[in-house]
């Protein structure tokens, strides 16, 4: 069995449409790929209403492994490609993962 550690997971949550920067920039910092789940936001700055009926944004939400020692640099490239810095744009985090399984680049033989 051929398990992984030091990996680490980049969240990063944006707008509907959003992600696709995130993802490349994400690439080009050295991560191989990402998973992109929809979402809904219940944050301060979520609450929008038309004609009195609330209405949830949609959200994306990317979730990018990486090996440890990149993923300070690509969370860099993420927030600078999502500015992540600007009030409402998004949120980005890194989660360390214990242990990861079936990156088959990694230790498995392409038939």
């Amino acid at each position: 069995m051929n398990i992984h550690d030091d990996f680490d997971c980049i969240v990063t949550i944006v707008n509907k449409g959003h992600s696709g920067p995130v993802v490349e920039a994400s690439r080009k910092a050295g991560a191989e790929g990402g998973t992109i789940i929809l979402g809904r936001g219940t944050g301060l700055r979520e609450v929008k209403s038309i004609m009195g009926i609330a209405i949830e944004p949609e959200k994306e939400i990317v979730l990018t492994l990486v090996k440890g020692d990149i993923s300070r640099k690509v969370l860099e490239s993420i927030v600078e490609a999502g500015n992540l810095e600007q009030p409402g744009a998004g949120i980005a985090f890194i989660l360390p993962v214990k242990g990861v399984a079936g990156i088959c680049h990694l230790d498995c033989a392409i038939p």
